[in-house]
């Protein structure tokens, strides 16, 4: 990929997770990027996410818990959306 699709994606990671979690921080990010990675997978090739979980269970465990995480930073948002300035 070209350095300008890199750096547009990027920009669309960082206003996608300020609006999904209220805050578009690095850290924020890496949790929404691997929300979306294991939740795509998972639901278009579930066969190959259960295997991993089989492998990994300590990755499913760390997974799981930042799914949860994303979700309730989703709902907090929602609930009390920020502020436009």
């Amino acid at each position: 990929m070209n350095k300008d699709l890199t750096d547009q994606l990027e920009g669309l990671l960082e206003k996608y997770t300020e609006l999904l979690v209220g805050d578009g921080s690095e850290k924020n990010q890496q949790k929404v990027r691997a929300w979306i990675f294991y939740n795509h997978i998972s639901k278009t090739m579930p066969s190959l996410a259960k295997h991993w979980n089989e492998m990994y269970p300590d990755a499913k465990e760390e997974i799981k818990q930042v799914i949860l995480e994303v979700k309730t930073l989703n709902e907090k948002t929602r609930k009390h959306p920020p502020k436009n300035n």
